[in-house]
């Protein structure tokens, strides 16, 4: 048939995204294993990218006959996923990701936008009424009592051309926190992409503390992060000023008006080493009527991001909501705990990653090449699925 097939996304992440080297030495720890290690890693990635996200949805997979279709070399068990996933080192699944996201921006995947950026934030999974692995965090009710464990991690993903992909995710357990998890993330991410693959972070108002900003600075990345309360002298100098100005710039995006008020003189906070904070407040008015309002601080200097631009990456601080957490959890299950251990977690979200950003290259990228339309995430995966009907045409000559 023509069109996308399991096979034929085998093939592209083989001499594509050149990822070769991972099929054969994952990091499983074995060398003359019973099942191949590829062939699990696969089976778990285009299980995924098909929505059969339960170690059980998989197992059906690789044990009907659309196997031979799926590309997997032979059938396995659930328990087989569980403990494949137990021992799997993480660092090769991160280089993984790393080389796939370099090798499409030499691609030039994302050619047309004139800055580069990473989005950082954190999220909650995999809630459970015991606690069962040294990730379960617990979750308390108002009278500080203890009603089930849920576990945290925080997500990187790389904006650039409407193009958002999963990059790395970071768990974290009891006594850790959000904002160190996202530290050494960000410290990660920059040292296995190389300090000149990105221009700049977007964050969320938790990581615009002195600290987190300096460690950006130090990676090479400039700072586009949300005002809060958590700064008061400078927000309250933000809104006094603004408030009696009128907007110096109003524009429109798609059906929404927008207003901003921009100023690069404010001045930093004691423990901030920047020597002035440039502080952009916007008020985007929805067609409802709805009025939406927020102030962003950055290190960027107006003569490289205009105010347009700067309200561009803020919104983009969004992408990771929408495309990243939201479509994971809704379409890819990952609130489902399909092995509840700690390294298995781990190695479930950095493979939900993997597939998203697999997924998203091929769709909107080479099968977008010449006069073919962007197929839409449901097309594409109903025509996978279709696909596993057609018998498999084997060439015995």
């Amino acid at each position: 048939m023509r069109g996308p097939t399991p096979r034929r996304l085998w093939k592209y992440v083989l001499q594509r995204l050149r990822l070769h080297w991972y099929f054969r030495c994952p990091g499983d720890g074995h060398r003359r294993p019973q099942i191949p290690a590829g062939a699990l890693l696969w089976g778990l990635l285009i299980g995924k990218i098909l929505r059969e996200y339960a170690f059980h949805g998989v197992e059906a997979l690789v044990r009907s006959p659309a196997r031979r279709a799926l590309g997997v070399r032979r059938p396995f068990s659930d328990d087989a996923l569980g403990y494949f996933t137990e021992r799997l080192a993480p660092t090769p699944t991160r280089a993984a990701l790393a080389r796939t996201v370099g090798q499409a921006k030499r691609n030039k995947a994302f050619a047309a936008s004139p800055y580069l950026g990473l989005v950082l934030d954190g999220t909650t999974v995999g809630h459970c009424a015991e606690q069962g692995c040294a990730l379960c965090r617990p979750l308390r009710n108002a009278a500080h009592e203890i009603v089930g464990y849920w576990h945290h991690g925080v997500m990187i993903s790389v904006v650039g051309q409407e193009l958002v992909l999963p990059l790395d995710v970071e768990l974290y357990g009891p006594g850790d926190s959000e904002y160190e998890a996202g530290r050494r993330l960000l410290q990660r991410v920059v040292g296995n992409l190389g300090a000149r693959f990105a221009d700049y972070v977007v964050v969320d108002g938790e990581f615009a503390t002195a600290p987190f900003l300096h460690v950006a600075g130090d990676v090479g990345l400039r700072v586009v992060a949300r005002l809060k309360e958590n700064l008061p002298e400078l927000a309250a100098a933000a809104q006094t000023r603004f408030a009696s100005q009128q907007p110096q710039a109003t524009f429109t995006e798609g059906q929404d008006r927008i207003e901003v008020w921009d100023a690069e003189d404010s001045d930093p906070w004691q423990a901030l080493r920047w020597q002035t904070v440039r502080v952009l407040r916007y008020r985007q008015y929805k067609p409802t009527g709805k009025v939406i309002e927020a102030y962003w601080l950055t290190d960027f200097p107006t003569y490289l991001v205009g105010s347009r631009a700067l309200y561009r990456m803020a919104k983009s601080r969004w992408a990771i909501e929408n495309q990243g957490f939201n479509d994971a959890k809704t379409r890819y299950g990952l609130e489902h705990l399909c092995h509840h251990e700690a390294n298995s977690l781990l190695i479930t979200w950095l493979l939900t990653a993997l597939a998203l950003t697999i997924e998203r290259l091929y769709r909107l990228r080479y099968l977008h090449r010449g006069p073919h339309p962007v197929r839409a995430a449901i097309d594409l995966l109903r025509a996978l699925r279709v696909s596993l009907g057609y018998p498999l045409r084997v060439d015995t000559s």
